[in-house]
C-alpha cells in the first residue's frame, strides 16, 4: 500500500524520538499518576459532584486522546534523511527568501519541517503551513504566493539549502 502524501507525517529523527518519549510518558507515568488519582476520588465517594473524580476523568480522555495522536503520527511517520538535490525547495530543506508585503520586502530563512516540529519563531515551519505548501517545489529564483490569514504574500526564493 502506498501512502498518500498528504497522510505522511515527516519528523527528523530527533522529533521521531520526542514522540517516542512523549509516549512512553503518558503510557507509563502519567497513566500510572491517573489512577491513583481516580482511586482517590473514588474514595472519597459521591462521584455525582465529586470535582476531583470528573478532573481526572476529563485529564485521563486528553491522555488518551494524545496517546491515539502520537501512535497514529507514528504509523504515518517517514523520516527526513537525504532531502536530496537542493534544485527545488522540498521537506528538511532551508530556504531563504525575500517577503514581499504590502509593498515592504523582508529577507527571512525557514526550514521546511513536518507540522509535529513547526516552531515559526525559530524559522520552522509547517510544509502544510501556507508558506510551506507555497514553497515546496518552488526553485532558486521562483516567486510564489502564500495566503495567510493576513492576505496574500509574494515569496521569491533566493537560496536553497
Amino acid at each position: 500500500m502506498t501512502q498518500d502524501l498528504t497522510d505522511v507525517v515527516y519528523l527528523t529523527e530527533e522529533g521521531l524520538q520526542k514522540i517516542k518519549d512523549e509516549l512512553a510518558f503518558l503510557k507509563g507515568e502519567k497513566q500510572e499518576e491517573l489512577a491513583n488519582k481516580l482511586q482517590a476520588a473514588i474514595a472519597q465517594g459521591d462521584l455525582k459532584e465529586n470535582a476531583d473524580y470528573h478532573a481526572a476523568k476529563e485529564e485521563q480522555g486528553f491522555v488518551e486522546g494524545r496517546i491515539k495522536d502520537l501512535e497514529d503520527s507514528l504509523r504515518r511517520a517517514k523520516i527526513i534523511e537525504d532531502v536530496g538535490p537542493a534544485d527545488k525547495v522540498r521537506v528538511g530543506h532551508t530556504v531563504t527568501v525575500v517577503e514581499f508585503d504590502e509593498g515592504e520586502e523582508y529577507e527571512a530563512t525557514y526550514t521546511i519541517v513536518g507540522a509535529h516540529e513547526a516552531d515559526p519563531s525559530n524559522g520552522r515551519i509547517s510544509n502544510e503551513s501556507p508558506f510551506g505548501r507555497a514553497l515546496l517545489g518552488a526553485k532558486k529564483g521562483q516567486t510564489v504566493s502564500a495566503q495567510t490569514p493576513g492576505g496574500q504574500i509574494q515569496l521569491r526564493v533566493q537560496g536553497i539549502a
